[in-house]
């Protein structure tokens, strides 16, 4: 009765005491014979402990040569355990694949011995990263530093904007694969930097920290979440996340922390909202009636900012510049009235 041949694949982003149970169970049990072309496997001592014996084959071995040895013990109806090797072996599994072509009895199977964690994959990126920024990598990498990455930083943030804006990327298809992509290259720019950081030679840090602290931020910033707070609402979740950052960075005004180099509408909104959040009471211009009845949905609203914009062009104005100037100008006014309460307030 023929055997089975069973490859056991681990995953190199995982720790290598980290054996999926179903491969325990077999690496461990009296019927298998194990096997594996990696004499430094990192799971090798874990299966000394539990006195498993190993057949190490000869890294100058040929596949087709491992392969038939394989086969062979498999005919006389032994269980093949082999433990792959970090990069998965793959000529060997082509040769035993093409061995057992021809009709054979033999069950050839993939177990794996460990899985990744959600996330795992980002290791791929810090090893290729690390690589590129090595002696012998990339020289163009290597010559990188933080100033010169900021028009790339931008620029992916700006062109993932553009991708979901183009629309399609809830479904499978072109829109969706470039979503993936752009995130991607995001990521990359994080994990640029954060080698670039690594390298600093009083203060390092590494992209581990960088996640660190920003999983903290996200469970201080979460007390609803993660503690007993209330929250019902989104706008109650922003309104408590602003008061939560503004303790922490210890800001005595919502406007604090705002870039003001940000895009005219960006930063206008940004500063309308914090207003808002705090209850800082704005004058504004009110609509003029005609253009309220126009402006009542997103549609109608992107109309009239585009007539505003083609207004301001007619009159040899640069609408960015001129809506920049009265956000900074609306910037001062939340400001003051904010001082005023609180002079109020200790009066």
């Amino acid at each position: 009765m023929a055997g089975r041949i069973v490859l056991v694949p681990f995953s190199p982003r995982v720790a290598p005491g980290l054996v999926s149970a179903a491969a325990w169970r077999l690496m461990t049990g009296a019927e298998a014979v194990v096997h594996t072309g990696s004499p430094d496997h990192p799971v090798l001592p874990y299966l000394d402990d539990a006195d498993v014996q190993i057949i190490v084959f000869d890294g100058e071995a040929a596949a087709y040569e491992i392969a038939r040895d394989l086969v062979g013990q498999a005919e006389v109806g032994v269980t093949v355990v082999w433990i792959a090797a970090p990069d998965g072996d793959g000529a060997l599994a082509q040769a035993l694949g093409e061995l057992l072509a021809d009709g054979s009895d033999i069950e050839l199977e993939l177990l794996p011995g460990s899985y990744d964690l959600p996330g795992a994959k980002v290791l791929d990126l810090v090893a290729v990263m690390d690589r590129l920024r090595s002696p012998g990598g990339c020289p163009w990498d290597a010559e990188q530093t933080h100033e010169s990455l900021m028009e790339y930083l931008i620029e992916e943030a700006y062109e993932t904007v553009e991708t979901i804006e183009d629309g399609g990327y809830d479904e499978p298809g072109p829109g969706r694969d470039a979503l993936r992509e752009e995130l991607g290259d995001v990521l990359l720019q994080v994990a640029f930097h954060s080698r670039i950081a690594q390298e600093h030679p009083s203060d390092p840090f590494t992209i581990d920290e960088v996640a660190e602290g920003i999983a903290k931020k996200l469970i201080g910033r979460h007390p609803h979440v993660f503690a007993d707070v209330k929250a019902d609402t989104a706008a109650d979740v922003e309104a408590n996340w602003d008061k939560i950052k503004a303790a922490e960075k210890g800001r005595t005004s919502a406007v604090e922390g705002v870039p003001l180099n940000l895009p005219a509408l960006m930063l206008t909104h940004k500063l309308l909202k914090r207003a808002r959040n705090s209850d800082v009471p704005l004058d504004l211009l009110a609509l003029p009636p005609e253009a309220a009845d126009h402006a009542k949905d997103a549609d109608g609203i992107g109309k009239l900012l585009l007539s505003v914009a083609a207004h301001a062009r007619s009159l040899g104005v640069d609408p960015e510049k001129a809506l920049r100037t009265a956000a900074r100008g609306l910037r001062d006014q939340i400001v003051a009235r904010e001082a005023s309460r609180d002079a109020g307030v200790a009066g």
